[in-house]
């Protein structure tokens, strides 16, 4: 066991030996370039791992560069998002303020163009219920408004007030089943009466088989209600149909958007009296009109 350590420690020493010649031989022995073999070729080991050092250092700096340019990238990015978020947002208000000047400047030529007494107000709640189409308004006897007084818009006729209270009132819609107003057709001066029906139409009614009416006749109050002032736009004639009992059936749009109010006004000066004197064709319409039209408190 002592012979063979000895010989493997001879071996080693023996190759220590022989790199010892050659490091001290390429010391003595010079390149083409006049420089030691031994400095050449440490200078080629080392200048390799200098090189691959640089290169992993590089590398690791660009990354980092690239992700603190990403960073910043999605920082703008993400201010870019708010500022534009908050654009739109200032945008829709601007448009919103932009639309309600424009129907308050509606709103105001009707009042400044109209000879009756008219107060402005807000629409602030819908009905709930869909047998009774009523919208609820922020002004009451406090700015003299009183039960059966007639709401208008700038397109036409909406409503009257059928519950008046402090500081808010409810208005029953045209389109409500219980509502009705005397009505003329403008063209041919036939007259009727506009009844709700709960829908999105109306219908006018009591109007004779002779009379001349045709779709797209514009369809004004009649004053005949003692509600509503004469000649206020009602709506349009869609269809005519024939009825019953000498009547036609004529389907009428409303000329106002019952389903977007927004602000609406509301005639102060008291109805004139009713006018007794109605044609025969509206005689039998008259009652129902002014019974039905105040039919529901």
């Amino acid at each position: 066991m002592t012979v063979l350590d000895l010989r493997q420690h001879t071996g080693y020493l023996l190759a220590a030996v022989i790199i010892g010649h050659l490091i001290l031989i390429s010391t003595q022995v010079t390149s083409q370039a006049g420089v030691p073999v031994l400095a050449e070729v440490s200078f080629g080991v080392f200048s390799e791992v200098q090189r691959g050092t640089a290169a992993l250092t590089g590398g690791g700096s660009s990354l980092w560069d690239d992700y603190v340019a990403l960073w910043h990238v999605r920082r703008d990015n993400q201010e870019l998002r708010d500022e534009l978020t908050s654009a739109r947002v200032e945008l829709q208000q601007q448009r919103a303020l932009a639309d309600r000047s424009s129907r308050l400047e509606q709103l105001l030529d009707l009042t400044q163009r109209a000879t009756l007494s008219l107060s402005a107000a807000d629409v602030i709640a819908a009905g709930a219920s869909p047998d009774f189409r009523t919208v609820t308004i922020d002004t009451g006897r406090e700015s003299g408004l009183h039960r059966d007084r007639a709401v208008i818009a700038p397109a036409g006729i909406v409503g009257r007030v059928v519950m008046s209270g402090l500081h808010a009132s409810e208005v029953q819609l045209l389109v409500d089943r219980n509502a009705a107003v005397g009505a003329l057709i403008e063209r041919s001066r036939a007259q009727g009466v506009m009844m709700g029906t709960g829908g999105p139409l109306l219908q006018m009614q009591y109007v004779a088989e002779t009379a001349d009416v045709k779709p797209g006749d514009a369809v004004m109050t009649s004053g005949i209600d003692g509600i509503y002032p004469k000649g206020f736009v009602i709506g349009q004639v869609e269809t005519v149909r024939h009825g019953v009992g000498g009547y036609k059936l004529i389907a009428v749009r409303p000329a106002v958007d019952l389903t977007r109010l927004e602000e609406v006004l509301v005639v102060l000066t008291p109805p004139p009296p009713r006018n007794t004197a109605a044609p025969a064709e509206a005689n039998s319409g008259t009652g129902t009109g002014t019974g039905t039209g105040a039919g529901r408190e």
